[in-house]
């Protein structure tokens, strides 16, 4: 059985791995709506429009096929739609269903609620408060980074 008292002091400093914890939490969350993690990536890209397969691959930082996959997985859900590309009509576009934006709205809920929760065994309220807050700066980070690619 591991004990909490075995992890005191072994992560210290270890940003990667608590980050990797916090997409535990995240995959957990989408899980509750019957989501995969990669399925809420793809559907939080989409959420601000269209989108071909080759961008989605590329703000995924993953190779077309797997962008196929899974996007496969939520047009059978009814999540998301493939239409044919505006101009070009050999690619595909995808774009959120109604289904899908309200599944994401549930994922998103869903993953915030277990953030607040992780946040909420912090001593106090302000500590918990700004975790969460917190993140928002992680995210302006990545739209610039993705802003200056």
């Amino acid at each position: 059985m591991i004990r909490y008292s075995n992890y005191v002091g072994l992560e210290e400093h270890k940003v990667g791995r608590t980050v990797a914890w916090l997409a535990r939490q995240v995959e957990l969350g989408a899980c509750d709506v019957d989501l995969s993690l990669p399925q809420y990536r793809v559907l939080g890209l989409l959420d601000s429009g269209p989108v071909i397969s080759s961008m989605l691959a590329d703000r995924l930082a993953v190779q077309r096929p797997s962008v196929t996959a899974v996007v496969d997985g939520l047009v059978a859900k009814g999540l998301v739609e493939r239409r044919p590309g505006e101009g070009d009509r050999r690619q595909v576009s995808h774009t959120l269903t109604d289904d899908g934006r309200r599944v994401l709205a549930a994922a998103d809920a869903a993953v915030e609620r277990r953030l607040r929760a992780v946040a909420g065994c912090l001593p106090d309220a302000t500590m918990a408060r700004r975790a969460v807050e917190d993140l928002s700066l992680w995210q302006q980070a990545l739209l610039h980074r993705v802003a200056a690619s």
